[in-house]
């Protein structure tokens, strides 16, 4: 079994803008490998919390191990970040001064052979980020219809041959199941026009990303979860997000504008007469991005966005 490595995307960015040297509640909503957290925790003054949410059993046990020198100031939670406030609310927290999530997959989940996410190893498809869930990409790709499959590919995949692809895949599976990642791989690929297989990133790349986000719901309810999130933050708080490809980042991007300006008048109104109270205040005009540096060293950092909003 890969050993869960974790290498934390634009670390410096994020410990400026969540300033954990200040103290108070802070949660890493993604604990993934325990990176961030790591970070926080040893900038976190005598007294402070900390806490990581996951839904990966993998993820929570290396972090759990890494993360033991902090016991007393660092307590794990399984569960997805969407349910951050019930989770924080059953520990007894209302209110956090701090709030990393950073999305997506994990490297480790990526590397991990038997987990199914990636095209580049034969195993059999699951992409579960949380796989006490019976739910995987065995069962989107064998059991949705052609026009679901063509849905989530051209929507979450963003994928121009969408609808040849989901109608490869329901060809393919009436002579039988699609069980492993290579078949799937080999099936998208055949589907796709012969020039488009070599235009940059591997054919199955997109694909694999619209049925991972499926299986795992990464954007249903993500906007909510900004919401959620931001309404437990102290004043002077920080939510941070790392995002990953263009619908994560147009997401989170509308909804810190909404969050900056709740006002929900006419914009050609003269005055404001609904009464919304600006609450906060966007930290990252633009999102950050990786160094050239951290690029080299880290090619998966290449694609990340980082942005935060503050409590007023």
């Amino acid at each position: 079994m890969t050993e869960f490595s974790h290498i934390p995307i634009m670390l410096d960015d994020v410990i400026e803008l969540l300033n954990p040297c200040r103290g108070g509640v802070f949660v890493d909503g993604t604990l993934g490998g325990g990176g961030h957290s790591e970070a926080i925790l040893k900038r976190l003054p005598s007294g402070s919390k900390h806490f990581g949410i996951d839904r990966d059993n993998e993820a929570l046990e290396a972090a759990g191990k890494r993360l033991l020198v902090f016991q007393d100031a660092f307590k794990s939670i399984k569960g997805n970040f969407f349910d951050m406030k019930s989770l924080l609310e059953a520990e007894g927290v209302t209110g956090v001064d701090g709030i990393l999530m950073d999305l997506g997959v994990s490297s480790y989940q990526l590397d991990a052979t038997e987990r199914g996410f990636s095209y580049h190893h034969d195993a059999p498809l699951d992409m579960r980020m949380d796989t006490d869930v019976p739910f995987s990409a065995y069962d989107v790709v064998n059991g949705y219809t052609s026009e679901k499959l063509f849905i989530i590919i051209k929507n979450y995949g963003e994928e121009r041959y969408a609808s040849r692809i989901a109608n490869a895949i329901v060809k393919a599976r009436t002579t039988k199941p699609i069980k492993t990642t290579c078949e799937l791989a080999e099936i998208i690929k055949s589907a796709m026009p012969a020039q488009a297989r070599w235009e940059g990133t591997h054919p199955a790349r997109r694909t694999f990303q619209a049925i991972r986000i499926e299986v795992n719901g990464e954007l249903d309810g993500l906007s909510k979860a900004m919401e959620d999130a931001f309404s437990i933050l102290n004043p002077n708080g920080v939510l941070a997000v790392i995002t990953f490809h263009s619908l994560e980042d147009r997401i989170v991007k509308q909804a810190f504008k909404k969050l900056e300006n709740p006002c929900t008048c006419d914009p050609k109104a003269p005055i404001c007469t609904c009464g919304a109270v600006k609450e906060a205040r966007i930290l990252t005009k633009k999102p950050l991005v990786a160094s050239d540096e951290e690029n080299a060293l880290n090619p998966r950092a290449r694609s990340a966005k980082l942005r935060a909003i503050q409590r007023i």
